[in-house]
């Protein structure tokens, strides 16, 4: 263990780092770069992949691409590799959203400070020193004044627990841990679940593999993504808007670049409602599809409904076979995180496809060669696919031993669900910051990010210059936040439906709340007013000893 030293006269403590950032995807890569680069701090970055990217290094799936269209899913603080930087489709697929990752790493000269191939298992806050101790999956322990976890909210891998799984003879892999050598075409594979990965990878699979059985969990509402090349006129456009371009998304409600809707669905007639979403279905993309045609999709039970049928129609339209059809319609509020693929449900028209619906076939268990369904068939593969998701929001934080004051660990402190202030911060974890924390804002990721990142600077930026020693959020604070997501919940549909956003994908965890559904331009808003207010629901002072209310 590496020791720290206190110097008496200055009350200042020796650490191996004045930072430490745990993960080097999008977040990791700018908390450190603001870090080190721009308040001068001894940084170091760790994470267990063999490179940088985080979920863009880890999700190698055939067919894995951002769902939010390219333009905006990228960094807005490097104008200049706004402007350099080249693309050719509308949505950025993984090979290239990793190269654009490691080309923002090797600009900014932050290799240096990442330390790869290094799991993060244990911090540790001493209270008396104000010191967190840092212990990894190599053995070493390193020491820091501040933590920052930067660990996605979608990287702990949930693997169903199936009866007979150990006794495939074929490969079993799940989305987010794809091998490098691990080829589809021309096998019989199987694919479980149909959200956002899962319909990104059947589209893909469909068009190579021998046949693709899709093991539907829940039909989708799923609609056209538009994926197509941009002309070379159309990305000089973008870099010749990009200050108006980001002004706007800042100001969004989901960060997506595109004007949002401010029409209720049902002041038009039903006949401007279809021409509406007829227009969004053709441009593409679900965001713009909840989002973009009216104001009220995910709030208003009726609006909701006239979106809904218009989805359910178009499968009825586009399935040529009644009961794959039925299959793949959905019954339920379309309020889920909306998803989007060039061709989902045409995918099923293949004679290579097949749909078996778990929820009418539950899968009886594993054989060694398939799958067998409780109506007694057995559905050979060679390669089955979990693409089943994430233990999203907290799943990373409570795989580790992350221990605040009187030595409480954090999923004690959430026992009853992950909870912060302002998704950034919990109280008991001074000087622990969290990017993309529990109940940070639904929107797209890049652009919540960024501002997480840029306000944790300005704060520790503050606390450098005033003599800070230890940051932690009030206990009230906690509460008043927690109880703020639920309300803004509460006045959506999203929590009337079965989804990941509120935990429901993994058994036996508790369904909460672990997002703020107001949008970024007012997640900003308030984070602007904290600051204005010397960081309300923030204790800042100078003793490590002193225990804030």
């Amino acid at each position: 263990m590496t020791d720290t030293t206190t110097d008496t006269t200055t009350g200042t403590t020796d650490t191996d780092f004045d930072a430490i950032v745990v993960g080097t995807g999008f977040a990791g890569i700018y908390m450190l770069h603001k870090l080190r680069n721009e308040l001068g701090l001894r940084v170091r970055a760790f994470d267990r992949a063999g490179g940088v990217g985080g979920t863009w290094y880890w999700n190698r799936y055939p067919g894995a691409m951002s769902d939010v269209e390219g333009f905006v899913y990228r960094y807005s603080f490097d104008k200049q590799m706004l402007q350099e930087w080249n693309w050719t489709t509308k949505y950025t697929p993984q090979r290239e959203l990793l190269a654009y990752l490691e080309a923002v790493v090797a600009k900014h000269d932050l290799g240096r400070d990442i330390q790869l191939n290094t799991g993060i298992e244990s911090a540790v806050f001493d209270e008396s020193r104000g010191v967190w101790t840092v212990g990894t999956d190599t053995g070493e322990s390193f020491t820091a004044r501040y933590v920052v976890t930067a660990l996605g909210p979608l990287s702990t891998a949930n693997i169903p627990d199936i009866k007979g799984r150990d006794r495939f003879r074929g490969r079993i892999v799940h989305t987010g841990s794809w091998p490098d050598d691990l080829t589809i075409e021309g096998r019989r594979v199987g694919v479980v679940g149909t959200g956002s990965t899962g319909t990104q990878f059947a589209c893909a699979a469909a068009k190579v593999a021998g046949h693709l059985t899709v093991f539907q969990r829940s039909a989708q509402y799923c609609v056209p993504s538009g994926h197509g090349p941009v002309t070379e006129e159309h990305v000089a456009e973008v870099r010749a808007s990009y200050d108006r371009i980001w002004e706007q998304v800042r100001n969004s409600r989901v960060a997506c670049g595109f004007e949002e809707s401010d029409v209720p669905a049902m002041s038009v007639s039903e006949e401007e409602r279809r021409r509406v979403f007829q227009e969004y279905w053709d441009k593409g993309n679900g965001f713009r599809f909840m989002f973009g045609t009216f104001s009220d999709i995910a709030t208003d039970p009726e609006a909701n409904e006239a979106a809904a049928e218009f989805i359910r129609s178009k499968i009825r339209e586009i399935v040529k076979d009644p009961e794959t059809a039925r299959k793949l319609t959905p019954s339920d509020f379309y309020a889920k995180r909306p998803i989007c693929n060039p061709d989902y449900y045409e995918i099923f028209n293949r004679d290579n496809v097949s749909l078996v619906s778990i929820k009418e076939t539950p899968i009886k268990e594993i054989t060694p060669t398939g799958v067998l369904t409780e109506d007694g068939v057995e559905h050979e593969l060679d390669i089955l696919v979990f693409a089943t998701g994430f233990d999203a929001v907290d799943g990373s934080y409570k795989r580790m031993d992350i221990r605040g004051r009187d030595g409480v660990p954090i999923r004690d402190h959430w026992d009853d669900g992950p909870t912060s202030y302002l998704g950034v911060a919990t109280h008991g974890f001074p000087n622990l910051f969290m990017v993309l924390g529990p109940n940070s804002a639904f929107s797209n990721l890049p652009p919540g990010i960024e501002t997480q990142v840029e306000w944790i600077g300005d704060l520790i930026r503050t606390a450098e210059e005033n003599g800070t020693t230890v940051i932690e959020a009030t206990r009230d604070a906690e509460d008043e936040w927690t109880e703020t997501c639920r309300k803004l919940a509460d006045y959506t549909l999203f929590p009337k439906v079965k989804s990941w956003i509120f935990g429901a994908n993994i058994p036996g965890k508790k369904n909460r709340v672990m997002f703020y559904f107001a949008g970024l331009a007012s997640y900003r808003l308030k984070l602007g007013e904290v600051a204005e207010a010397g960081y309300e629901g923030f204790d800042l002072h100078a003793s490590p000893s002193l225990t804030p209310a």
